[in-house]
């Protein structure tokens, strides 16, 4: 079972967005592994919190002209 896991910053894309990394992660594998692939394989999108990772030494947090405008936050709801 092919299966990818891609981790992200919350609120950095929209559902559009995901929804399009799956389609394209599962047609990478299909054009690798064959059609057979599809219906086991696992795209998995996790969003890491602001403040949950850093980048050159300091805790990288997304700015608010960098969020997607359809993605729900904690404190958006």
């Amino acid at each position: 079972m092919p299966f990818a896991n891609i981790k992200i910053p919350q609120a950095a894309l929209s559902r559009t967005q995901k929804a399009e990394i799956v389609h394209r992660l599962t047609a990478l594998f299909v054009d690798y592994f064959g059609e057979a692939a599809r219906p086991h394989t696992m795209v998995l999108i996790e969003e890491v919190p602001d403040g949950g990772y850093g980048r050159a030494d300091e805790v990288f947090v997304v700015p608010d002209a960098w969020r997607a405008r359809d993605a729900v936050t904690p404190a958006s709801g």
